[in-house]
């Protein structure tokens, strides 16, 4: 299994007063027990390990807990409107994204935010090349590799950021969306990171895979996450499922988000745990098999 955590900083926006349902999609950052006076953007340390390192496993000590953190983006409910308050006809069906970027300031809003995007390092599959622009993260046109174009991911503005927390009844501060956005972004690259190394065992039949597509399932418990409650562990705060496009195969990840435990060097800086695998699959129970036993010897 490949397992990493990310520790150090956090999206310092006071969700205390959120009444949604816990269960809703969520965002790959905790909010819970986040505070401004503890995080620093530049600060933000990602790391990778083993599953067998007990240092980044889900702290025991909070098991059990639901954690209220969910992404400002609402993935489940796209039946009339998408999150984005646009009727169904203005996003693209194979990525749920709007299409045309709400860079707008909010009436209420008295600082001004950047609406400059940062672009991923993560390579957008070829068959989204008619998508356009959209949000969270949305598609551009970015760096030339030799001849050829590629097309990356791009992350939220602030201001976009802004918008869809506000949309979503939270009360963000525009002073703390130089700290929540980068967070963000940089637990979205370690997922992506984590995936190629799990792509490196097919490395001969695709030297360049390319994320097709992501849906938030923060409903539906994986099997590996159940007997991790089981055993007294807490449950995880989201999941996604990420596609990837394998040089034309469509193949499956499946990323659970923990809280990990406390650093006793920084008590108050926040934790994060991700557990990233192939889904179960017989091609992924099989790739799953080959990373264990390399792991032991």
């Amino acid at each position: 299994m490949s397992d990493s955590s990310c520790t150090g900083d956090s999206c310092p926006v006071d969700f205390s007063s959120r009444t949604k349902s816990t269960l809703e999609t969520s965002c790959p950052v905790d909010h819970s027990s986040m505070s401004a006076s503890n995080v620093s953007a530049n600060t933000l340390s990602l790391d990778s390990s083993s599953s067998s390192s007990s240092s980044n496993e889900p702290s025991n000590s909070t098991r059990n807990k639901s954690k209220s953190s969910a992404c400002p983006v609402d993935h489940t409910d796209r039946k009339i409107l998408n999150v984005y308050m646009q009727s169904t006809s203005d996003y693209n069906p194979d990525n749920n994204m709007p299409a045309v970027p709400e860079q707008h300031k909010s009436k209420d809003q008295s600082q001004t935010l950047s609406t400059q995007r940062i672009v991923s390092s993560i390579p957008r599959a070829d068959r989204y090349e008619s998508a356009g622009q959209s949000e969270c993260p949305a598609l551009e046109l970015t760096s030339n590799e030799g001849s050829k174009d590629r097309d990356m991911w791009v992350y939220p503005s602030e201001q976009m950021f802004f918008n869809a927390m506000k949309r979503k009844n939270w009360d963000p501060k525009e002073q703390d969306m130089k700290t929540v956005v980068p967070i963000h972004n940089a637990v979205n690259e370690k997922c992506w990171r984590q995936i190629l190394e799990w792509e490196k065992m097919h490395r001969s039949e695709c030297s360049m895979p390319m994320l097709l597509k992501f849906e938030g399932k923060a409903k539906e418990i994986t099997p590996k996450a159940r007997m991790r409650m089981f055993l007294g562990y807490q449950p995880p705060f989201d999941r996604h499922d990420w596609t990837v496009d394998r040089c034309g195969k469509p193949v499956r990840y499946v990323i659970d988000f923990y809280q990990g435990k406390t650093d006793p060097r920084n008590p108050m800086a926040p934790s994060f745990y991700l557990d990233v695998r192939p889904a179960l699959t017989i091609e992924g129970a099989w790739d799953r098999t080959r990373r264990f036993f390399a792991n032991m010897f």
